[in-house]
């Protein structure tokens, strides 16, 4: 062990086929902030963040993203739509096209690594065209020490080209923009996007492989706290459902924002060192924890600012997926290090937008695996003036496309360590209430949080058929009465007024839920199957 080795200030990519030295390696992110701003790539906001425009692409391409189908992954892989094949031939090709376009470019690396926990760390290296692409990798990922940088040995590479453009026809992809997974080659390739979330997305999705089929850990696409009594809860959640915004609370240590690993040490554990959260309408007021993260450090996408550099988060004129990244040490009620204890409750995080769902219910184990495999939310079908129809979204685990196994090997996973664990699991619809979208209203987020408080501080925790009405369609149980929450707030059909109407959409809702879990249930057990309403509309 050479304990007198230097902290190296430059490294060397020819490894990889970048023959040159014009690498800018391990930069603090002050001075990344100064050279994008340098480069007249971002501004600078009145908060001190800076401020980026991702250019094509403000979100993920789920159709552009690839697994290099390969030994590894041939015979394990669930292929479809959300994993798409790519043959090992191509990748090759494309990958020296790559290196060959930047080759004559300045690049900025950055040695990280991913797992808070020492036993499933995987050591990181990301080669970037930008720098504030550079300085997002700095946020997401854990930052090593000086003492750890000494003998760094990347696992995986990460290489981000957002201004090279596939030639479809010629290099297999759909179109100009990819992000490929090479699990032979450890590498995750990425062009043609500049949406930064591709960068971090690309080694969670290798995470989700990895860690079930070498280390028989469950990975989770989802937040996670802990409560002054060591209490951990869990949140899992699709964009958009509020999981940064219900694990940020300020009488709770932060474990992490998006992504964990369930082990089998009874622990939870961070993948990150940073987080990832949408803006749009953010105010101090509703939640200040993420408001006050936006600061010197912190990069914003896409938002709208005037001239004196103040955010109009409520301007949506380039995406509605504005969002911000901070390190995670942004947030000042943190655990360090993020590492949790088994479980006390689950939630599982629904927009729904028919209006239909109970804003809380408790699920049995059976009803748990079925909405887990499920990951129900639900998208507005337009902004135009008027009532619009609300679209069933289903995305399995909570994170489909980001899950390379089967669902089902996640959902039995989950489903054993919450019976060896004894943990609760809620349902939790942040989303319409009075009505479907266009009728009714946004829950309002002081009562979601009154209710997790509630189940938090034990005042939900303990089942008594009494306290509880069972769901005539859904078949969950949705208390009667709970701290902070008028009563006909916790009944969704009262607050609709007109039962028929509540009836006609709470039935097509659960059409939709068992229509999608039709291609689950060859592979889904009598009892998960059974979790699901049972009942289909006349």
């Amino acid at each position: 062990m050479n304990n007198s080795k230097k902290v190296p200030t430059s490294v060397s990519l020819k490894g990889y086929g970048i023959t040159h030295d014009n690498i800018q390696y391990q930069l603090s992110p002050s001075k990344l902030h100064e050279i994008t701003i340098e480069k007249e790539m971002g501004k600078e906001a009145s908060s001190g963040a800076l401020a980026v425009n991702t250019g094509e692409f403000t979100g993920r391409s789920p159709m552009d993203r690839f697994i290099v189908r390969d030994k590894i992954t041939e015979n394990k892989v669930w292929w479809g739509d959300i994993n798409i094949p790519f043959e090992p031939s191509k990748f090759d090709a494309l990958y020296d096209k790559v290196i060959d376009y930047v080759n004559d470019k300045e690049l900025y690396v950055r040695d990280c690594y991913a797992c808070a926990d020492a036993n499933y760390r995987m050591n990181i290296r990301v080669i970037n065209e930008y720098p504030w692409s550079n300085m997002f990798a700095y946020n997401m990922f854990i930052r090593p020490t000086n003492e750890e940088l000494k003998n760094f040995d990347p696992e995986w590479t990460v290489i981000n080209a957002p201004g090279f453009m596939a030639d479809a026809k010629v290099d297999g992809t759909r179109q100009h923009n990819f992000a490929i997974l090479n699990f032979t080659r450890k590498i995750a390739l990425i062009g043609g996007t500049g949406y930064t979330g591709e960068i971090k997305k690309g080694i969670f999705s290798a995470l989700n492989f990895i860690l079930p089929v070498q280390k028989n850990t469950l990975p989770m696409h989802c937040s996670a706290n802990v409560g002054k009594k060591g209490d951990t809860a869990i949140f899992f959640g699709l964009s958009g459902t509020g999981k940064t915004t219900l694990s940020t609370d300020a009488n709770r240590k932060l474990i992490g924002d998006d992504e964990h690993g369930w082990n089998n040490e009874n622990a939870v554990f961070n993948f990150e060192g940073g987080c990832y959260a949408k803006v749009i309408n953010l105010s101090a007021e509703q939640e200040p924890e993420i408001f006050g993260a936006i600061k010197k450090g912190a990069i914003l996408e896409n938002v709208i600012m005037n001239t004196s550099g103040e955010v109009d988060f409520e301007n949506t004129s380039i995406t509605q997926n504005t969002r911000v990244s901070y390190p995670i040490y942004h947030i000042e009620n943190i655990k360090q290090p993020s590492l949790g204890e088994n479980p006390k409750n689950i939630f599982f995080l629904t927009a729904d937008a028919f209006g239909v769902l109970p804003p809380i219910s408790k699920l049995t184990p059976s009803q748990a695996a079925y909405h887990f495999i499920s990951g129900y939310t639900a998208k507005v079908a337009g902004t135009e003036a008027g009532v619009k129809e609300p679209i069933p979204s289903f995305s399995a685990c909570f994170g489909a496309p980001f899950m390379p196994l089967h669902p089902t090997r996640y959902a039995e996973m989950l489903s054993d360590k919450m019976k060896d664990a004894g943990v609760n699991v809620w349902l939790v619809n942040t989303g319409w209430t009075g009505g479907p979208y266009g009728v009714g209203t946004r829950m309002k987020l002081k009562y979601t949080r009154a209710m997790i408080n509630a189940v938090l501080n034990g005042d939900l925790g303990l089942y008594n058929y009494d306290d509880y009405h069972i769901h005539s369609v859904f078949g969950v149980a949705q208390p009667r009465t709970c701290p902070g929450v008028p009563t006909e707030v916790l009944s969704p059909r009262t607050t609709w007024n007109d039962d028929k109407a509540y009836y006609d959409t709470a039935f097509r809702l659960s059409n939709a839920f068992r229509e999608n879990f039709k291609k689950f249930e060859e592979y889904a057990t009598e009892e998960i199957r059974r979790g699901g309403p049972q009942r289909y509309a006349y």
